[in-house]
């Protein structure tokens, strides 16, 4: 068990000891802050001049968008096996660390010094993205399956994910097997409604009450998790873009902290004050061929790797948000204490 966690459970103890109350370690989880204030004095880890790695937190992070993964693709939004697969290995080898799409919403990411965050999206819960085997384990050439072998060739990779579902995902019923296993396992179950309905299309109501649907069935799946995000069907925004975030339902409301479209470019720092937490924009994963290959990953990845300048590169300080003085970016104002140049 890790140190953090240790201190996370202790801290957990010790909540409950002083209120009364009994709190459940496994989805209650301290905040960073509150594990830092409760662990031992010790110097602060050495990172390095921001400068000396490049550092800029104000640059574009791709936020990577599949579908279905089959051996033999249909249209632009399927990939091979073999295909995604190589996409991962670039994406590790070009210094690139997952993390989910609601820490990324959130600025709530602690990625290595020199490294750039990525965030793998997944819609529509098909079978390919993931299943279980008879042994409880993802089954062979899906998704998951795939990510995990390449987590364990490239161990600084790992396996941060968010699956944004509908109804009976993976074709498992309400989602009761396979989504406590998602978060189980550190991945994120984001909302994709209930019936993968165009919002551009619908009334207000009928855009709160499926949005809700699909929020209610994640929570029944996984007892005591609460959905932070949401990618809209066909990328079709609502005419009140607002309910993507929060809605209410007589008793019953939703809210999430960030709202993705489909695939068109790389999306902004969450610190940047153009971040906008209800369109935030994806790539969709595709080689450079066919169908608006401009807007895929193969030539956005190529785009940053030829101009590295322009990515985010994490400074390794969590608590510090460093870009160069030159930058053209500029940082929300809540950010305006934590920031740093160079």
């Amino acid at each position: 068990m890790s140190t953090t966690r240790m201190v996370a459970i202790a801290l957990v103890a010790a909540l409950t000891a002083a209120t009364g109350c009994t709190i459940d370690a496994a989805r209650h989880v301290p905040s960073r802050q509150q594990v830092r204030a409760a662990e031992p004095s010790t110097s602060p880890p050495s990172v390095p001049d921001p400068a000396a790695v490049g550092a800029n937190e104000l640059g574009v992070v791709p936020v990577l968008m599949y579908h279905r993964i089959v051996a033999e693709p249909e249209t632009v939004y399927d990939r091979t096996p073999e295909a995604f697969r190589a996409e991962l290995v670039r994406l590790a080898k070009e210094d690139y660390v997952p993390v989910t799409a609601a820490s990324y919403a959130d600025g709530d990411f602690d990625v290595p010094a020199g490294t750039h965050p990525v965030v793998l999206t997944f819609d529509d819960g098909d079978p390919t993205q993931f299943s279980l085997d008879p042994a409880g384990l993802p089954a062979d050439g899906t998704a998951v399956s795939i990510m995990r072998e390449v987590a364990e060739e490239y161990p600084g990779f790992g396996t941060a994910a968010t699956f944004f579902v509908n109804t009976d995902p993976f074709g498992d019923p309400g989602g009761r097997r396979t989504l406590p296993w998602l978060v189980a396992h550190g991945m994120e179950v984001g909302n994709h409604t209930a019936n993968h309905t165009n919002l551009a299309q619908s009334t207000s109501d009928q855009v709160r009450q499926d949005i809700l649907t699909q929020d209610q069935a994640i929570r029944a799946a996984v007892p005591g998790y609460s959905p932070a995000t949401l990618a809209f069907p066909f990328g079709a925004v609502p005419d009140e873009p607002g309910l993507a975030l929060h809605g209410v339902v007589g008793p019953a409301e939703y809210r999430h902290r960030g709202a993705f479209l489909v695939g068109a470019n790389p999306a902004p720092s969450p610190y940047a004050a153009d971040f906008d937490p209800a369109a935030i924009p994806r790539i969709r994963s595709q080689d450079a061929t066919g169908a608006d290959a401009k807007y895929c990953s193969t030539v956005w990845l190529d785009s940053l790797a030829a101009a590295p300048s322009q990515r985010y590169t994490s400074d390794g300080d969590p608590d510090r948000i460093s870009f160069p003085a030159t930058s053209q970016q500029t940082a929300a104002a809540r950010f305006a204490s934590r920031t740093a140049t160079y």
